[in-house]
């Protein structure tokens, strides 16, 4: 592990694509890569008991959240082979159809960021405490459980 300290992966609302294309296109200067891969969170329209979810609301205790995602961060890098990783989640309301994670690799090989993608989304979903509220059409909720 390095002595990088936990920045804030965290961004109001859903995450859009030009902020996505944006990210993406920011790379284009950095010529030692020869491979991204990039997993993209959407809100699905889900229908549970015949009630369809609109949107989910998350939440998370940020410091905690942004301490475990660093440490996915760094035993990811010290895995795989990259050149750079960003991660950003979303807090607060976001629609069904819109982006709430957004995962981006780079390494100059394709193997590589094909399996530290898995690696980093699966450790998210098991290890990060975001916490999601599934915001019915008729406007009430139940908590999400990540399967």
């Amino acid at each position: 592990m390095t002595d990088k300290k936990p920045k804030s992966v965290f961004m109001q609302g859903a995450i859009s694509s030009g902020f996505i294309g944006e990210s993406i296109g920011k790379h284009q200067t950095k010529t030692s890569i020869g491979a991204h891969n990039i997993f993209l969170g959407q809100v699905r329209a889900d229908v549970i008991d015949g009630k369809t979810v609109s949107a989910i609301e998350y939440t998370a205790y940020e410091e905690m959240a942004n301490l475990k995602f660093h440490e996915i961060r760094e035993a990811a890098f010290e895995k795989f082979e990259l050149t750079c990783m960003h991660i950003y989640h979303s807090l607060g309301i976001v629609k069904a159809g819109e982006i709430c994670l957004f995962v981006f690799v780079s390494s100059p090989r394709r193997k590589a960021v094909f399996e530290a993608l898995e690696y980093i989304v699966e450790e998210i979903k098991a290890n990060v405490p975001v916490f999601g509220k599934e915001i019915f059409e008729d406007d009430t909720h139940q908590w999400k459980i990540n399967n």
